[in-house]
């Protein structure tokens, strides 16, 4: 499942404990959730026939379909505030972004191209919207207002470029460039568009960076080591390290790291099926917190009262859960026989300076 749907704007924050005596990871049974309840998942669904945007509250209650028309519409990514919502559509022939407000009122497109358009998100302060296009003949990266206005090109190589997102304090965007076809590299450029360099640059493939909450580290999936595993780097690439040293395939789907940057989900087949995992951020404990021999699951992310959801297909389709942070009381939200699709987390703005 190559597209994904949907990102919450709000963030909170999650504190539990590590045994030192235990092999893998143990959190403590006394877990602190942040209580928070005003907020919305969104999500898209084909539960109508046509793959649509929707939201509902926490508890998987008051399900709200934000779209009505035969297009498919999906990659929604909420404002940190909550308030607008970008999103992609795809009518068959080309693929555009829209916005809307949070409750689907004031749709309003914002590409007119005729070609792709895709991978829309929001700034840290919500005044700009990066995204990938090919307007120009291959996909490169891109700036817009939120208002559509004021496109810039941002790159201008041979090469493919997908998956802009950027640092958590506005500063940096980080994108994956195919080189020569097929060797995918995680480059950075400052949000004006100077300075880009390849932060990776190994022998593997490497893909999906995701920034730590305080802007410090990037994550990100490599095969350099032979097979797909998790790794992280310090944000200018430098000290790339192995997190999951398994050899099992690691790093299916998205990820977000935890509140305070301690605990990272994962997904892995290391024990014959795609589960969830939780690993601490230096990569020493790691444990399978869905125990699920039947379905695959998929894309766990944190939510802001503590919890995380995850795809899984345990019930026949695609459907969206929750659990605690150490796999206890799992929940089917959305119940239901058609495919939904999951949330990418977004993080705060980080107030950090590297003074550059």
């Amino acid at each position: 499942m190559r597209f994904r749907a949907a990102q919450i704007g709000l963030a909170g924050f999650l504190i539990f404990g590590i045994s030192a005596a235990c092999s893998q990871m143990a959190p403590s049974p006394q877990i602190n959730l942040f209580e928070r309840s005003d907020y919305k998942i969104f999500f898209a669904s084909d539960r109508d026939g046509d793959l649509e945007l929707y939201n509902m509250d926490p508890d998987g209650s008051n399900v709200k379909r934000l779209t009505h028309n035969s297009a498919k519409e999906y990659f929604a990514v909420v404002t940190l505030d909550g308030s607008k919502v970008v999103y992609v559509q795809d009518d068959g022939k080309s693929k555009e972004i829209f916005r809307m407000q949070s409750d689907g009122s004031g749709q309003q497109q914002l590409t007119h191209t005729g070609g792709i358009n895709e991978f829309p998100r929001w700034s840290p302060d919500g005044k700009k919207i990066s995204f990938i296009s090919n307007r120009d003949g291959n996909r490169e990266v891109y700036l817009m207002n939120e208002d559509g206005s004021g496109v810039k090109r941002m790159t201008h190589t041979e090469w493919e470029e997908s998956d802009v997102k950027w640092s958590p304090d506005g500063r940096y965007l980080t994108y994956v460039a195919t080189l020569n076809g097929s060797n995918e590299e995680i480059f950075q450029m400052k949000a004006s568009g100077s300075k880009p360099r390849n932060l990776t640059n190994s022998k593997g493939m490497d893909w999906n960076p995701f920034w730590s909450p305080d802007g410090t580290k990037i994550g990100f999936v490599s095969t350099r080591d032979g097979n797909r595993e998790i790794y992280v780097m310090d944000y200018d690439g430098s000290h790339p390290k192995n997190l999951t040293h398994h050899p099992g395939d690691d790093g299916s789907g998205q990820f977000t790291w935890s509140f305070d940057g301690r605990y990272l989900p994962f997904v892995s087949n290391r024990d014959g099926n795609r589960e969830v995992y939780m690993t601490t951020a230096d990569g020493t404990h790691a444990m399978n917190l869905t125990q699920d021999p039947k379905g695959e699951e998929d894309d766990p992310v944190w939510l802001p009262d503590g919890r995380i959801l995850f795809m899984s297909n345990r019930e026949g389709n695609w459907d969206l859960f929750v659990m605690n942070p150490d796999g206890t009381n799992t929940v089917n939200l959305t119940h239901n026989p058609a495919q939904d699709m999951r949330s990418i987390m977004a993080y705060k703005e980080s107030q950090i300076d590297r003074g550059d």
